[in-house]
């Protein structure tokens, strides 16, 4: 809708009181048989005064117009900068609107602080929780027949771990440590800590070693490797094998399970999808995958998944837009 139609029917009433009163006093000078150049006369100035009277309403309207559309850039600030009012009903308004702006600052600084007071207490106990899992670690390394239980284990420490970096990455406080790393040592650390889960369940794994240095922080990225192997070898039936090889500047995680459905693919990073195989499986917290992807695109990195049912899944960490913006 244009401004000029907009005005119109903002002044709709007016114009129809006037087209009111010219009827009015057309009939009465139709009756009086008055003369007709002085009718004419009389219509041209009040046309003329009427014309000049709508520009200037128009103008104010265009203005104030404007100066809406300026405000709505500040609509995040706690007091608006609003116009003076014209009017004692536009004062009201105004009125309102600051309220509003007060109200919703005040609930804003209340739910920060209840989000922070939440976020230090998980992060509290997801600290105090790693002392008992590092003693009962230690306690079941004394038996024999343990290696079911390290595993069950293992898994609640990466649960762990997986909420401390869910608190974490949207923290002002967390840095990430851009500087190149060896990109096998990481691969071989991630590796290194499921160990247990590929004993257990027969997993082969085909690590064919890259060679490269990356810029990347090698916490991070070594989160994600976990993550994207922890799914693997979820996912992958006892017996099967699981390959890491490097594709350029690629690091590429595929495995011979299960698969993903066709429909599942577009939403596997959707925060809280879990998809068919993991409502089926219920082994899915449909957190893993959003995690990566959010760190990955913080570590300016990709990752892209491709699969097909009953054939096996193929992970790629695609490593090189971190050297672009180091460049």
């Amino acid at each position: 809708m244009s401004l000029l139609s907009a005005y119109l029917r903002r002044q709709y009433k007016l114009l129809l009181l006037l087209l009111g009163f010219f009827v009015i006093f057309a009939a009465v000078f139709s009756l009086y048989d008055l003369p007709s150049e002085a009718v004419a006369y009389a219509a041209a100035l009040c046309l003329a005064l009427g014309l000049a009277l709508f520009a200037v309403g128009y103008s104010r309207f265009l203005a104030r117009h404007r100066e809406l559309r300026l405000l709505l850039r500040q609509v995040r600030e706690k007091v608006l900068p609003l116009p003076p009012p014209r009017g004692l009903l536009e004062e009201d308004y105004q009125a309102l609107v600051q309220a509003l702006c007060q109200n919703r600052a005040r609930l804003a600084v209340e739910n920060e602080n209840r989000l922070r007071d939440m976020t230090d207490y998980y992060t509290f106990w997801a600290h105090q929780i790693k002392t008992p899992i590092a003693a009962l670690g230690l306690l079941l390394q004394e038996r024999e027949d343990s290696g079911a239980l390290e595993v069950e284990l293992l898994k609640i420490e990466q649960y762990v771990e997986m909420v401390l970096s869910y608190l974490r990455l949207d923290s002002s406080s967390t840095d990430y440590v851009l500087q190149d790393c060896d990109l096998d040592g990481i691969l071989r650390g991630a590796v290194r800590k499921l160990a247990k889960m590929f004993i257990l369940k027969k997993i082969t794994l085909d690590f064919q070693e890259t060679g490269k240095t990356v810029l990347t922080d090698g916490k991070w990225l070594g989160f994600v490797v976990e993550q994207v192997l922890s799914n693997a070898l979820k996912y992958t039936p006892e017996g099967g094998t699981i390959r890491i090889y490097g594709d350029r500047d690629t690091v590429v995680i595929a495995d011979d399970g299960i698969g993903i459905r066709p429909e599942d693919l577009p939403r596997v990073f959707e925060k809280g999808f879990t998809g068919y195989n993991g409502r089926t499986e219920r082994k899915s917290t449909g957190i893993g995958l959003y995690l990566s992807k959010m760190v990955m695109e913080r570590l300016y990195h990709g990752i892209t998944v491709t699969s097909r049912p009953g054939q096996g899944t193929l992970v790629r960490l695609d490593l090189s837009r971190g050297k672009r913006v180091a460049e």
